[in-house]
């Protein structure tokens, strides 16, 4: 077959070696998959598949020619190299540690763990589920809380989210949040923008001498305190805590984790909430994450909890096992009356700070506290003895130090020694110790503060006595079972090897696109340039991340045709966020506020109407029509309705039923013809990249999914990157930071994530990819992936209904395969259809999404014709079975899908099935690399009645355990 004209050939050009590898069809493969569809090349291919209307041809992307792999990687080192480390002594809730190399191997760099999807398949996720059990616990034991989520995007949004907790819990309250002045800068100014937002008033007070009467007495919903403060200053949090139960409110305490193995638990003085970061259990700074962040509550608020519980039910076999609890709070399933935006968490860095605490155990990281304590304990004596003043009182690992007219000089000096010191004002300097302080650390600070080091003891009264930790924390076996290294790899080597991830086949997920992460894209996160520095260091500093993130923010700006990208937002949520807030302070910037209805399609994302309700917004929904499309006609009437107040669309292109819509234009001019602004969900721009730009062809706003679309890997739910793009006249409102290296980006609507640039730590990976894929790269995975999706909709189209076709019968990068006739005459439902493919080696599609029923199927670019083709074989082989339920031969009760996925103990014992114990384990002949599930069905209803969300007991897994059952 001849090569496409406007395609380079990727088989024989050197420079684009890297696309080769990372599309994995080769071009015999192509060319067999065109021919089954009926086109002769990749170009018409697409020509037949996006309207001409919006279809792109020579547009120039502006993106750099793509490099070799070698190349690259010499980038990125210079790059990372650019950025000036030093010890990180800024505090403000980033801190120096020290990632287990054994860890740093087997998780964070393994991809086997990061890899994986989100785990809502739970029976081929047991490994991860039980890492993110142990999360729970540690932040469980450590708050003196018993219910801990399964992690959120960072510090500062999780006080958010805990803002929003206590309005949805304390209802009747309907006063302002007071928020300690002393809290971190960054949690300050995030609480202050969601507020502002959802029309919350928040009230920053002085809380050090308690709750202040005229805040009291005027009555609220809830304070947050800071535990120890951003001073560092360790307060008695228990009466402003008693003051805020009497007046009504809920109490949220925001807490260093390290410091609570010394320090007396949050529950324990009465905390209603407990918000923090899990940062200096082992995961990198990362110029500011990703990070796990954690929220806890007393008993009764459950059921508000925001983002992913881990709870403990039951298998088949009777046996206990590990699922996604409490599933009917998300946002997928509430839309906008869920109780929060959140679709996805931090599990990777998550399951990092859990093996940390887990390797260490409550010994270890008591000795890591007091040792970080008594360096800060020993730096403050020393000070004191020279003259200095110390205004802090009480402390953990962070003081403030006095220099009148100083400060900066001291800074700078400090600099040069090898420390990032805070610059707090003028005349004072804020100093915070850590995992890898020392003392190198006390010597270099002395020189800095031009101190003569004098032999003194170190303040032993900087903890209160009142305030000392007495209750117990991490006694659940597994945080004593594994502090060896050898018995801490086999235990992560044992977890993995019961998950499934890209490192075992294809997970054809709709709408997620689970595609290749490439090792050389992965490899720069580690390097400590990227990986060691803290997101506040002056910005001559960071000169790396200035380079990557300014190029980064320009590619993307040429690949979607808008003209300003913000990186910030640290997942495709917040990325939401972020853009509807922009639509919303324009039109309040123009005077017309009174613009607040959202029109959202039927077929949406719940996150988009929970995105709206938290961005002030008022949710109206569109119609689809039979084909999946937005309805015109309802479109017109809904926006003639609203005329007066509609302030947007969001709408996801190509459509979320996996079709490039015809009216995509026709729909962005009804909407700018009655004022309001048009919002692209870009969770489907790998159908697009390269083909169309939705900045070009009516959007205003977008934000993009770089854990999907540009390579970042899922992570097991998290990490991700959800930047917005916008045009021109939006720009303006896209998300600030009181702390942002450039003085343009400082004031404005206010931040979305807690640092800066987000999870900068990541961002390497996206840069890698545009980088070494180029211009013509990009746009032939982006045909590839269109191909590979059509391929698969062609040979499962003669055993499996396809819901939506667009023009020519084709797809967009994804299908959806509609079972609802065969379980409406067989029983056999998208369930069991999708258990049933565990046995053949493969993680189910999307089920059941945008349509109940249904599975949503995308193999991306990466995948090869042997894989899909092997995919294709296992759902035809299971579509027999169902014929031979349709038959009689089995009722769905007795057939395999039923009783799928089958473990190994299908080998063993009795058998009573109306089928084989071959048939139950290699449906498709004997395979010595199959993959056995650890578990067999779980029962989801069970957990949720009997909820447990801590590690059980070890002998809730004795062979005949019957998991003991606890009231929710």
């Amino acid at each position: 077959m001849d090569a496409d004209p406007t395609t380079p050939d990727l088989a024989t050009d050197d420079v684009l070696g890297f696309a080769r590898r990372h599309i994995g069809p080769d071009a015999d493969a192509v060319a067999t998959m065109l021919a089954r569809l009926g086109h002769d090349s990749l170009d018409a291919l697409m020509d037949a598949a996006v309207p001409a209307s919006i279809r792109d041809r020579d547009v120039d992307l502006a993106l750099p020619a793509p490099a070799a792999e070698q190349e690259v990687a010499a980038e990125l080192r210079a790059l990372a190299a650019a950025n000036g480390l030093a010890e990180p002594m800024i505090g403000l809730g980033y801190h120096g540690t020290v990632t287990p190399p054994v860890i740093r191997r087997n998780v964070l760099e393994d991809p086997s763990w990061y890899t994986a999807y989100t785990p809502y398949q739970p029976e081929i996720s047991q490994g991860r589920l039980e890492a993110l059990l142990n999360f729970q616990t540690m932040v469980g034991d450590l708050t003196g809380l018993p219910t801990a989520n399964a992690s959120l995007l960072d510090e500062g949004t999780a006080a958010a989210e805990a803002m929003t907790l206590v309005r949805r819990a304390n209802r009747k309250a309907r006063g302002p949040f007071v928020v300690d002045a002393d809290a971190l800068p960054q949690t300050i100014a995030v609480v202050r923008t969601r507020a502002a937002a959802m029309g919350i008033d928040v009230v920053v007070a002085d809380l050090g001498d308690g709750l202040p009467a005229s805040v009291a007495e005027s009555g609220l919903c809830g304070v947050l305190v800071q535990y120890p403060g951003a001073s560092g200053e360790v307060r008695d949090p228990r009466p402003v805590i008693e003051a805020t139960h009497e007046h009504g409110g809920l109490a949220v305490v925001a807490a260093d984790l390290l410091a609570l193995t010394l320090l007396e638990s949050p529950g324990t003085l009465g905390a209603d909430v407990a918000v923090g970061s899990t940062q200096r259990f082992g995961v990198p700074l990362f110029h500011g994450g990703p990070h796990a962040a954690y929220v806890a509550v007393r008993a009764g608020l459950e059921r508000n909890l925001p983002g992913r519980l881990v709870g403990v039910s039951v298998d088949a076999e009777g046996r206990p096992a590990y699922r996604l609890a409490l599933q009917t709070r998300e946002q997928h399933i509430r839309r906008d009356k869920a109780t929060s935006n959140i679709c996805t968490a931090q599990v990777l860095l998550a399951v990092v700070a859990s093996m940390y605490a887990v390797y260490h155990g409550p010994d270890g990281l008591r000795r890591i506290a007091e040792r970080t304590h008594d360096l800060a304990a020993r730096a403050v004596a020393s000070l004191r003895a020279a003259g200095l003043d110390v205004p802090t009182t009480a402390f953990f690992d962070t003081f403030t130090v006095r220099v009148p007219g100083g400060a900066a000089a001291v800074v700078e000096a400090a600099r040069e020694e090898g420390l990032h010191l805070r610059l707090v004002d003028a005349d004072t300097i804020g100093v915070a110790f850590s995992e890898v302080s020392g003392p190198h650390t006390l010597r270099a600070l002395h020189t800095a503060l031009h101190v003569v080091p004098a032999r003194v003891d170190p303040v032993r009264d900087a903890l209160p006595a009142g305030l000392a930790r007495t209750t117990p924390y991490l006694t659940h076996e597994v945080f004593s079972s594994h502090h060896s290294e050898t018995q801490m790899l086999r235990y992560l080597r044992r977890l993995s090897g019961r998950d499934y991830a890209l490192d075992r086949g294809m997970i054809p997920l709709g709408s997620c696109t689970m595609k290749l992460n490439a090792t050389t894209e992965m490899e720069p996160v580690s390097l400590p340039g990227f990986a060691d520095l803290h997101p506040f260091v002056p910005a001559e500093d960071a000169a790396g991340y200035q380079r990557l993130v300014a190029d980064l923010e320009g590619w993307l700006a040429a690949v979607t045709g808008y003209d300003r990208v913000s990186i910030q937002p640290n997942a495709g949520s917040q990325g939401e966020l972020a853009g509807l807030m922009a639509i919303r302070a324009y039109h309040q910037a123009r005077g017309e506020s009174t613009r607040d209805v959202c029109l959202i399609p039927a077929s949406a994302h719940g996150t988009n109407a929970a995105s709206a309700v938290m961005a002030g917004m008022r949710v109206v929904v569109v119609a689809s029509r039979d084909d999946g499309g937005v309805d015109l006609d309802d479109l017109r009437r809904a926006c003639a309705e609203h005329a007066d107040d509609l302030a947007a669309i969001m709408v996801t292109y190509p459509s979320t039923h996996g079709v490039y819509e015809e009216s995509i234009t026709e729909l962005c001019d009804v909407v700018h013809a009655h004022g309001g602004q048009v919002y692209v969900d870009g969770a489907n721009l790998n159908a697009l990249v390269g083909h169309a730009r939705p900045g070009a062809f009516g959007g205003d706003v977008s934000h993009l999914n770089l854990h999907k679309t540009f390579c970042i890997p899922h992570g097991g739910g998290g990490p991700g990157v959800g930047p917005v793009a916008a045009r021109a006249h939006l720009a303006p409102y896209l998300p600030s930071h009181p702390l942002h290296p450039d003085p343009e980006r400082r004031d404005g609507i206010g931040p979305i994530s807690a640092a800066p640039h987000g999870s900068a730590g990541i961002l390497p990976i996206s840069w890698a990819y545009v980088r070494l894929m180029g211009a013509a790269g990009l746009a032939r995975a982006t045909a590839v992936a269109v191909l590979s999706a059509n391929y698969v909709a062609a040979r499962l189209g003669e055993h499996f209904p396809v819901l939506y076709r667009g023009a020519g019968g084709l797809v967009a990068h994804e299908c959806i395969l509609d079972l609802r006739p065969l379980t409406k005459a067989t029983g056999v439902t998208v369930d069991d259809v999708a258990k049933r493919l565990v046995d053949h080696g493969f993680h189910a599609p999307t089920m059941s999404f945008p349509v109940a029923g249904t599975l949503m199927v995308e193999p991306t670019e990466s995948e090869d014709l042997a894989e899909l083709d092997r995919f294709c074989e296992a759902m035809i082989s299971i579509r027999a079975e169902i014929a031979r339920v349709e038959a009689g031969e089995w009722s769905a009760e007795e057939s395999p899908l039923r009783h799928a996925p089958h473990t190994t103990r299908a080998l063993v014992g009795d058998w009573d099935r109306a089928y084989s114990r071959e048939t139950a384990v290699f449906p498709q002949g004997h395979d010595v690399d199959k993959y056995w599930p650890p578990v067999a069905r779980i029962d989801q209803a069970y957990g949720d009645r009997n909820l447990v969300c801590a590690c059980p007991p070890l002998e809730a897994f004795a062979e005949d355990g019957v998991l003991v059952e606890e009231g929710a």
